[in-house]
């Protein structure tokens, strides 16, 4: 077996970088919004069918009905719970449209915060860290 020398002058091929935990992190990201997706859903249902679930508020500025705020919950976390699968499968679509999502969820659970505040505090921590891992991501078939 011989090996070839690059002519003199050529510069050789720089290798592929990826950054495995960016990649992780992806990985990561996607199996949150799979699960962050359920459990989206099952708070929807849960404000659609017991009203008693959530403290009911006085005066707020954003207040909905908790029907209302269910079934926001329940089609925002089927999409994002459908988006975090396509994530996992590395498809191109799912990374534009994960941030979208966890952006308008995100946005969602700052206006739930009073109904469910801890919670809704700690979904806002994990879908900044979503936006972040989905937006950091280059993918090695599209490099920029």
């Amino acid at each position: 077996m011989s090996q070839q020398t690059p002519p003199v002058g050529a510069t050789p091929p720089a290798p592929e970088r990826t950054e495995g935990w960016v990649t992780g992190g992806v990985v990561f990201a996607g199996v949150l919004m799979l699960c962050g997706g359920v459990l989206a859903v099952l708070q929807g249902i849960a404000a659609i069918v017991e009203d008693g679930w959530y403290v009911r508020l006085g005066d707020y500025v954003y207040r909905v009905s908790l029907t209302g705020w269910g079934w926001i919950h329940l089609i925002i976390g089927a999409l994002v719970a459908v988006t975090g699968a396509g994530v996992l499968k590395g498809a191109e679509w799912a990374r534009l449209t994960g941030i979208l999502l966890v952006s308008l969820s995100l946005i969602t659970q700052f206006l739930f915060l009073p109904y469910a505040p801890i919670w809704s505090v700690v979904v806002i921590a994990l879908d900044i860290f979503i936006i972040w891992a989905l937006a950091a991501y280059r993918s090695p078939r599209r490099a920029l």
